[in-house]
């Protein structure tokens, strides 16, 4: 029998597909934004409410999902109120998440066990339930990114010069953290917990090493994001391995190779100073690339706000 002819890959590859696109779409913005850690802090969270979905009783895919919202909204919150200090709500939410799960996996043998789909993700833990649950949250974030796109621009490079321009950046801030969240727990069936900010951070890395603009960057990573998790889950399938793990090795060789490719090329072109590609500290490179645009954007609202 072929991949397909099973019920379970069928929604394995549709959960993931659509975990793939938004997921390195929003890492991009992690990444410039210098929170990329805010996806494995989300992670660690999330495997606290699937504990406490599991031992109150009820669905802990849902239990998860909504304790990763809650965690997003308090990691903006410390965010704002520890100015220049932004790691430290990291690292607040993450030792709180991860402690409660501890705690409460500890409290029985059996739901140890069934923590490690959640872990490590299982292909067969695609549930029909957890896919409609994917495709919401597939389909709010593409609304929200088509509609807030621009403003999500202004607010990545320069907070400041966002607000002065009018943008609600609060607002924004607090509802990009909730869509991060939704989607950290979305991808816990497929990538798994441990692995899901390999998911947005691999494929962003990647794409920012090659693109010379925003939209390219954007587009290169979610190609990335999608070649690697059909091939992640390809290769699970037929060499029976983790697919997370699959998964998040496969970005990691591209990433590997794609540095590799990038450095002989520029030891081969020495001489050649007419193209530069940015690296992963390419948010200067765009700063410097469109400050011109949004000064004279600014201003003109200023002006006309006067």
């Amino acid at each position: 029998m072929g991949m397909f002819d099973y019920e379970f890959m069928q929604r394995a590859f549709w959960a993931g597909g659509m975990i793939a696109v938004i997921a390195p779409l929003l890492g991009v913005y992690l990444v410039l934004r210098r929170q990329v850690l805010m996806a494995d802090t989300l992670s660690h969270v999330s495997l606290a409410g699937v504990a406490i979905g599991a031992v109150l009783g009820f669905n802990p895919s849902i239990g998860g999902f909504i304790i990763a919202l809650l965690g997003s909204l308090i990691i903006e919150r410390l965010r704002r109120n520890f100015r220049g200090y932004g790691e430290v709500s990291v690292a607040v939410i993450m030792t709180g998440g991860l402690a409660l799960a501890l705690v409460l996996m500890s409290m029985s043998s059996s739901l140890t066990r069934s923590f490690s789909s959640y872990l490590f993700g299982s292909i067969v833990a695609v549930s029909t339930t957890q896919l409609w649950i994917i495709g919401t949250v597939f389909a709010l974030v593409i609304i929200y990114w088509v509609s807030m796109r621009r403003p999500l621009y202004n607010l990545t490079f320069d907070e400041e010069t966002a607000q002065i321009g009018g943008t609600h950046v609060r607002w924004l801030s607090q509802t990009f953290a909730v869509l991060t969240g939704m989607t950290v727990a979305a991808a816990m069936p497929i990538v798994g917990v441990l692995l899901v900010s390999a998911l947005m951070a691999l494929p962003a890395a990647l794409a920012l090493r090659f693109a010379k603009g925003f939209t390219s960057a954007l587009i290169i990573a979610v190609a990335i994001g999608l070649i690697g998790m059909f091939g992640g889950l390809t290769t699970s399938y037929y060499v029976n391995t983790p697919p997370g793990a699959t998964v998040a090795l496969l970005l990691l060789t591209f990433l590997l190779v794609g540095m590799g490719i990038q450095r002989i090329y520029y030891r081969l072109n020495r001489n050649n100073s007419n193209g530069y590609t940015p690296d992963i500290d390419s948010r200067r490179f765009w700063q410097r690339q469109n400050r011109s645009e949004q000064n004279s954007k600014v201003k003109t609202q200023v002006l006309n706000k006067r």
